[in-house]
């Protein structure tokens, strides 16, 4: 798949297996992107004031399509911190109320939840689900003996940042919403990475990232409220609202649409990065997936650890895998000072982990260069 790379902007001799992190924009999706730019800076006003919103309007329909529901029912957001951010801030819990999410969620909205709960004095229950998984329903059973009587919203990842795992989310809405839970899905790294249809969901809201898997710029996220929550549902930040230039069609679109003087180019430039994924990404999802189920069969064997699942269905284009406990502490460094291979390295739960992301640039022989890297090296 190395044809691919000429369609990027990443630097000439590098190896980049951090797809996960950031995303990587593509050249003529960029070019999109610095062209709404221009247009902003050629007559601000004009743009600010009348066009920007019809080509807002353009962005949400085109991704709404994509990802299953209505166009007026998503708002754009920097990234899904920022979304969640506004999520719980908006919820009307008390004292003693509980929320209930896994102990593989992301650490940066571990911390933000955290840090609110404090204020609220609302307890954040980080259930553990063991590893490796095995079964749908053990992953179930293992979440939710973590419902007491005070849970009042279940937060979690459709696919989890640290341990690159696919949840199974849809069971789990469904079972909330039965004991009348209010239902936040982290879905940074679903868009453009597995098949995405919000509205059958049935969750109450869904945050998820457009810069990563959808490869569009940096600082494009949305956030999806379910219809029956907008009445309620206000922004952290007012501006003009209803009496600025934003002709609706709703209040809620209004409120969050316009919060001050931003380059809203990033959420102009959606429709782009959907066409490039249909054109170039698209049919070859399930080329990346067998690059990297081959990329996890190898960790096994090379690294001589066990793996963080058994079966296929936990993974789509990433894998995240222990290191020995014997690794050394600057491995993420010599990997990329030495074989400019550009993959994270942490620790999640006391374990060491490296996780490998597979987008079409990739390809087998830059998994081979890993593991001989790796070899070198521990």
């Amino acid at each position: 798949m190395n044809e691919h790379k000429d369609k990027f902007l990443l630097e000439q001799g590098i190896t980049f297996l951090n797809h996960g992190s950031y995303g990587a924009c593509p050249k003529e999706v960029f070019d999109v992107y610095q062209d709404w730019q221009r247009r902003l800076e050629a007559q601000p006003v004009q743009f600010l004031a009348n066009d920007l919103y019809a080509g807002l309007k353009d962005s949400r329909s085109a991704l709404s399509e994509f990802i299953g529901c209505s166009k007026n029912d998503i708002i754009f957001f920097p990234n899904p911190t920022t979304a969640t951010t506004n999520i719980f801030n908006n919820l009307d819990l008390k004292p003693g109320d509980e929320v209930l999410m896994t102990n593989h969620e992301y650490g940066a909205l571990i911390r933000a939840w955290e840090e609110w709960g404090k204020k609220k004095r609302v307890k954040i229950i980080q259930q553990e689900i063991t590893v490796p998984l095995e079964t749908k329903e053990k992953f179930i059973d293992q979440f939710f003996r973590g419902l007491t009587v005070k849970t009042r919203v279940i937060f979690i990842s459709h696919i989890s940042s640290a341990t690159a795992l696919i949840f199974p989310i849809k069971e789990i809405i469904e079972i909330a919403k039965e004991r009348g839970l209010i239902t936040i899905i982290d879905g940074a790294h679903a868009p453009g990475h597995i098949p995405l249809d919000i509205e059958s969901l049935g969750c109450d809201f869904y945050t998820g990232a457009i810069h990563k898997w959808l490869c569009g710029p940096k600082g494009s996220s949305f956030l999806y409220v379910k219809k029956e929550h907008q009445s309620w549902f206000k922004p952290v930040i007012y501006s003009w609202g209803k009496y600025g230039s934003d002709p609706g069609p709703t209040e809620f679109l209004q409120d969050f649409q316009w919060q001050g003087t931003r380059d809203m180019s990033a959420f102009l430039s959606i429709p782009a990065a959907l066409n490039f994924y249909f054109k170039h990404i698209k049919d070859f999802r399930s080329l990346c997936r067998d690059i990297n189920m081959e990329a996890s069969s190898k960790f096994e064997s090379q690294l001589d650890t066990k793996p963080l699942s058994r079966g296929g269905e936990w993974l789509g284009q990433m894998v995240a895998h222990p290191l020995p406990k014997n690794t050394r502490l600057d491995l993420k460094e010599k990997l990329w000072a030495i074989h400019k291979i550009e993959i994270p390295i942490f620790e999640w739960n006391k374990i060491k982990l490296i996780r490998l992301s597979v987008q079409i640039y990739n390809d087998s022989k830059e998994i081979d260069l890993l593991m001989s890297a790796l070899k070198s090296l521990i």
